[in-house]
This record gives C-alpha cells, structure tokens and sequence, in this order.
C-alpha cells in the first residue's frame, strides 16, 4: 500500500489490491451514475460572429448597449427564482453568456464616430444605397454601419462584416460597388453618406 495521505481509494480486482492517489485518480464513466445526478450542460447561445482576426470594432452606443446587457444579465442572476436545481441551471446558463460578454466588452474598440466632412463610407457612417441588379433592383435602403454586437437590419443596423458593408465601406456618393450573391452579381449605388 502507498503511503502517506495520498491515498485516495483500494478496490480488489481479479484478487490484487489496486491504489489511486489525487494526481492519477481514475474517472468514472457517466454510465456509474444514478439518473438523478446527472445534468445536461446548459446551451449557451453563442453572439454574434466575429471572424477570427477581425478588431471588435464598436460605436460608442454599441459598447453602452454591451454595458446594459452586462447588467441585466446581473440583476436577472440575483433574482433567479425556483428550486436549487432551476436556479442551478439558470445560473450556468447565465454565467455562460457573461463570460461571452465579458470577452467582447474586453475586445471592443470604440471607433469615433465619422466627421461630417468625410464622404467615404465608413464604420458609423449612415448610408443610402439602391439596389442596381437582382430582385431588389431599383430598391433603396438606408443603414448605418456598426460593431456586430449592435446589428439589427429592422433598425436599420448594419454589423460592418456583413457583405454589403463590406462593399460600401470605402465608396463615395454616386459611386457603385458589386458582391456575389451566389451565381449573381449584384452591384449597389451609393445615393448618400450621413
């Protein structure tokens, strides 16, 4: 028998005395334990996709909006409701989207807002563009370009590595850039910069 306070276990096998210590203690397969005992990981919705080794980029109101998230998802911790199993749950589930959170506030890179002399499209930049080719043709919309975080296109939030951003960022008004959308081309007109 090892000594000292190691020893963790003894288990007889096959007639020899087997020992585990802390550093090679074995695991247990989850087939070993009871039913009640055993919970799922909780799903944990990812955000929104930044690719690898593209900045963070924010407006100032995105990283505001980051902050407000940050504090709801605090206050809705403290106040979790429900049986110790639920609250268990809940907790991991919202443990699990901070620690996302935390990773893009730590990540994000505010960007000044663009000046009103500057006619290049741009991060922050609120753009009119029609829509030359493709079903949409002749169809015109108006969209800001912002931090991924803070795209919604209902409000007319664009995130900045969307493939039609990535087309208007760098023109100017009047001027026409394409993408493919699949087998088609489809190419966007720039009517204004704000």
């Amino acid at each position: 028998m090892p000594p000292g306070p190691c020893l963790v276990g003894a288990l007889k096998v096959a007639g020899r005395e087997q020992h585990w210590m802390v550093d090679t203690l074995p695991t247990m397969s989850r087939g070993f334990v009871m039913e009640e005992d055993q919970e799922e990981a909780p799903f944990v919705p990812p955000r929104a996709l930044l690719p690898d080794g593209i900045p963070n980029h924010v407006t100032a109101g995105g990283l505001e909006q980051l902050h407000n998230e940050r504090s709801a998802l605090e206050t809705e911790r403290a106040e979790l409701v429900g049986d110790e199993a639920d609250k268990r749950r809940s907790r991991a589930v919202i443990d699990g989207r901070l620690a996302l959170l935390h990773e893009r506030i730590a990540s994000a890179r505010v960007v000044p807002p663009p000046t009103p002399q500057e006619r290049t499209v741009r991060f922050g930049h609120t753009v009119t563009f029609e829509y030359l080719d493709g079903r949409l043709a002749g169809r015109t919309m108006r969209l800001m370009i912002v931090g991924v975080d803070e795209a919604d296109v209902k409000k007319g939030k664009l995130a900045f590595t969307a493939p039609i951003a990535r087309v208007l960022i760098g023109l100017r008004k009047g001027r026409i850039g394409s993408f493919s959308n699949g087998a088609e081309t489809i190419r966007l007109r720039v009517i204004a910069v704000e």
